[in-house]
């Protein structure tokens, strides 16, 4: 980017990926700061307050794996290709999520951090095993994402209610899940 500025002759600004991720809500919607951030996308996991422009507060990361990465790997493992986030989410609603075990990683003295290896080999264990072809893709890819969903929100809503903020923002490419907007709508209102 640098040598394509200068041979241009045009000026470069870089940009924190990050805190573009932290600050995009504010294209579309008034947000008052304080405001806790779940940065969800392939490369990224954090939680951050956004105390104001340029002052952000991680609360948690991911210690492995991004939600999203999870769930390219794990569309791979499953034959529907890449990226894997929005096929997973359309193939999950014709599934039923109880109908597969899939654990839910918690990090041990660190609850607002998360862990998403352990789901994605939870799930090439059970395609790999013996009765992995019988396994529906639908209800496979319903039980894959609730738990990624349910590992998301739990440590969302602790660090919602440990900070006592009254906005959470969902960014990165992540937010686009259905499943995982609707979780984060209905327990942001249930806790006002």
């Amino acid at each position: 980017a640098k040598g394509i500025a200068q041979s241009a002759d045009k000026p470069m600004v870089g940009v924190n990926h990050i805190e573009g991720h932290l600050l995009a809500p504010l294209l579309e919607h008034r947000i008052a700061m304080p405001y806790l951030a779940l940065v969800v996308s392939g490369g990224h996991t954090a939680l951050f307050v956004v105390e104001d422009f340029g002052r952000y507060r991680r609360l948690g990361t991911t210690r492995d794996d991004a939600a999203g990465e999870a769930f390219d790997k794990v569309a791979k493992l499953m034959g529907l290709g890449y990226p894997g986030g929005k096929v997973i989410d359309d193939l999950a609603r014709q599934g039923n999520s109880r109908s597969v075990k899939i654990p839910r990683a918690r990090v041990k003295g660190a609850p607002r951090d998360f862990s998403f290896s352990g789901v994605k080999t939870a799930v090439a264990t059970l395609l790999a095993g013996p009765d992995g072809r019988a396994i529906a893709h639908a209800d496979l890819a319903a039980s894959f994402q609730e738990a990624v969903v349910d590992m998301l929100v739990r440590p969302t809503m602790l660090a919602a209610r440990e900070v006592g903020v009254e906005t959470i923002a969902l960014t990165g490419g992540v937010a686009a899940n259905s499943r995982l907007r609707a979780r984060l709508s209905q327990l942001g209102a249930d806790e006002g």
